[in-house]
């Protein structure tokens, strides 16, 4: 199902405009409607990257190049309202099994990828409904045969790089999780697909170098410099949105946004009152020289890890020559992990990810 073309009309009828917005209604330009239209749709992104149950693949359909505010509210309030975790332990080893019997025999990449921890994630992302995390995983397991991730080398997204708009920290956080530094003004291509095999080699890279027993990372999305011109196009979050909901669900721990818009923040408290407390909490908005903001980034990081510019006490400059040694290293460890052939590239059956996972690698920031 498609939504309509959003239009002003439909903004100024909206009570979120209003409580987001100190322009008149009527004096809506074509200025404000991108920003609100790019406002939610981050508020949308950033929501379905965090939540446990995105909009569920096929059900709802992001195909607009605009967003009628109302209609994808609406989405988030039916959302919110049938979506029950199943918070039983017994259970959940049930389910797991319930689903490994429904998938059935499993060889090669798709053995070594669909883990225990897999399926739970994929159950957890489907509220612990066997039938539809069977066709979730089903489908991700399809789209890694054909768009092959793991198989993706550093030389062919390097220059997507360098300027340093996504790379994976040095550091973690506290509970261990990798860290995925993302600054959108810092955009230097315009090749959506290639953007996108950068993001998708980056999101695989941060999950190899996961330690064992846990699944998830966190990202900083480092607002500074951004503009409404170095924004990318909506299809292009919107493809983003489908290849990360559906096919990297419950990765995401928590999200930090540091010095966004404040308009971004004020969709987001909108947003608040269509999702359970967890959901919501999962995106922290940060700002420069707060208080409240500094003492929240030393809750999830230690300052001699963190850079500067996000409160803490490390020079973490991005060196893209230093980055790219480190990837072409990791991606050396993933063809041995994937059972690859950098050839020909192939797959040794047998083994699952958690019985060759390999030791992540880190380069120590400069404290200050």
């Amino acid at each position: 199902m498609s939504t309509p073309e959003a239009t002003p009309e439909s903004f100024s009828l909206s009570p979120f405009y209003l409580l987001s917005s100190p322009v008149s209604p009527v004096s809506l330009t074509k200025s404000h409607h991108l920003s609100l239209s790019l406002s939610l749709s981050l508020s949308l992104f950033i929501w379905q990257l965090a939540s446990s149950e995105a909009w569920i693949a096929g059900e709802v359909e992001l195909g607009c190049e605009s967003f009628d505010i109302e209609k994808s509210v609406n989405m988030l309030r039916l959302w919110n309202g049938s979506h029950q975790q199943v918070n039983d332990p017994l259970k959940h080893d049930d389910k797991i099994n319930e689903m490994k019997a429904a998938i059935g025999p499993l060889s090669g990449r798709s053995l070594q990828f669909c883990t225990d921890a897999c399926f739970r994630r994929y159950l957890e992302a489907r509220n612990w409904n066997v039938d539809k995390a069977k066709k979730m995983l089903g489908e991700t397991l399809k789209w890694r045969s054909t768009y092959k991730p793991e198989e993706i080398r550093w030389p062919e997204v390097a220059s997507e790089g360098e300027t340093g708009k996504v790379y994976r920290a040095s550091f973690r956080d506290r509970s261990g999780r990798s860290v995925l530094i993302l600054r959108p003004g810092m955009q230097n291509t315009v090749s959506i697909d290639n953007q996108m095999r950068h993001l998708v080699y980056l999101i695989e890279n941060a999950v190899f170098n996961l330690p064992e027993g846990q699944e998830q990372m966190a990202w900083l999305i480092d607002f500074t410099g951004w503009t409404l011109s170095t924004t990318v196009p909506v299809k292009s979050a919107r493809d983003t949105i489908n290849i990360l909901q559906n096919h990297y669900p419950e990765r995401l721990a928590v999200a930090f946004l540091y010095n966004p818009p404040r308009i971004f923040e004020a969709f987001w408290k909108i947003v608040k009152y269509f999702l359970d407390n967890k959901t919501f909490h999962k995106v922290k908005f940060v700002y420069p020289k707060n208080k409240d903001s500094v003492e929240l980034m030393k809750q999830y990081f230690d300052e001699e890890n963190l850079p500067t510019e996000f409160g803490g006490q490390a020079i973490l400059n991005y060196d893209h020559e230093e980055f790219s040694k480190l990837m072409n290293q990791d991606d050396v460890k993933s063809a041995a992990f994937w059972g690859c052939d950098e050839k020909l590239p192939h797959c040794a059956n047998g083994r699952s990810g958690a019985e060759v996972a390999p030791e992540p690698v880190s380069v120590t920031p400069v404290a200050s």
